[in-house]
């Protein structure tokens, strides 16, 4: 276990010295758009470029979520390198430049799968590529008062998954191996995000049926291991013995508190996490972790993908679907160590095939709004 969080740590210092270099559609790449008015869909689009915006490929998470749409790519009789990469590391600045250059790079002829790092970025993305008359799905990240029939045909859809629910579910599983008495901590993501806000609250509903666990303290960890170490070592400063379990808001976060835990002599804290990343399926088998999450980011990261390119080159009109087909959830599954190694054999080890046109097949619902 150690020597996999140390190589994790290891390999995000790689990618961050080399994302100073990159240079991929950077800001200096791209020629300003024009203002923006309203959508200029096209009919359809003739081999529009197909393109994955997304935080980094050394998150295991991502890595599946890319890896998804590689694979829709396949699909289509194309090589895997046909899927045009604009990685922006957390950066929400980024993303949008990304956008607005491939945008002007394509002339609209684009078919575009996104997170937009953070909720309030979702809009002017979205704005962007409807005024080009290109194509846009998103998956976690936008603001509740921004929805795909707005605009048309050129914002096809959104996914997110319904986070709060699982994540209280793993928050009482934590709470019963605390012995329903004790301190916890958080660990979140970028604490603007959708899933990092949802996934705090789920812990804060469970905690109301246990008055003699503490909430210590709750603080944003990026979704990032490094970050999290350092967040986790300067909790165990604070609290020390306080701390009695551990919520982590994604399975990266978890590597990090679990190293941090490490180099203090703790071996038998309480955590649970989510994202439900192979690493993390093996931790849970190993009850090194109570319980993960899975999210299906192959199959997000997939359909994501072929839903912008289907509406793009016309397989389908979005805004002649219901709204539950252009807002939804994705799937998510509850892995504990009893089912973790069947879950792994069945959904990591050997990935399933899926059919890229099924569009909503394996989704849970739209999207509810409170």
């Amino acid at each position: 276990m150690s020597t996999f969080i140390k190589d994790f740590i290891e390999r995000e210092k790689i990618n961050r010295r080399n994302f100073l270099f990159a240079s991929a559609y950077g800001l200096g790449g791209a020629a300003a758009l024009g203002a923006l008015g309203p959508s200029m869909a096209r009919a359809a689009l003739t081999d529009p470029t197909i393109a994955w915006s997304y935080r980094n490929r050394t998150n295991p998470y991502w890595n599946e979520i890319v890896s998804g749409g590689e694979a829709f790519v396949e699909s289509l009789g194309m090589s895997r390198d046909a899927l045009t990469h604009l990685i922006n590391e957390g950066s929400s600045e980024k993303s949008l430049a990304d956008v607005k250059a491939i945008l002007a790079k394509t002339d609209g002829n684009l078919a575009l799968a996104i997170d937009t790092n953070d909720a309030p970025n979702a809009r002017p993305v979205v704005e962007a590529v409807a005024a080009s008359g290109a194509y846009v799905s998103t998956l976690w990240n936008k603001t509740d008062d921004l929805h795909p029939w707005d605009f048309g045909d050129n914002y096809v859809s959104h996914m997110s998954w319904s986070d709060e629910g699982p994540a209280e579910q793993t928050a009482r599983i934590l709470l019963e191996a605390m012995g329903g008495k004790g301190g916890v901590v958080h660990l979140g993501g970028i604490a603007s995000n959708n899933p990092a806000i949802e996934r705090l609250q789920g812990l804060k509903n469970a905690l109301k049926d246990y008055p003699d666990v503490e909430l210590l303290a709750a603080e944003p960890a990026d979704w990032d291991t490094q970050k999290a170490n350092q967040v986790m070592s300067a909790f165990l400063t604070r609290y020390g013995d306080e701390i009695t379990g551990v919520h982590c808001a994604n399975d990266t976060i978890a590597y990090g508190v679990l190293e941090a835990l490490r180099a203090e002599g703790i071996e038998d804290m309480p955590i649970v996490s989510y994202d439900g990343n192979p690493q993390a399926v093996q931790l849970v088998a190993d009850k090194k972790i109570l319980a993960t999450v899975f999210t299906n980011p192959h199959w997000g990261g997939g359909i994501t993908a072929s839903l912008a390119y289907h509406a793009a080159i016309g397989h389908f009109k979005p805004s002649e679907e219901p709204k539950e087909h252009r807002e939804f959830y994705g799937p998510t599954i509850l892995v504990q160590p009893d089912d973790a190694l069947e879950f792994k054999a069945n959904y990591l080890d050997s990935v399933p095939t899926y059919d890229w046109t099924d569009f909503w097949g394996p989704s849970n619902g739209p999207i509810v709004y409170k």
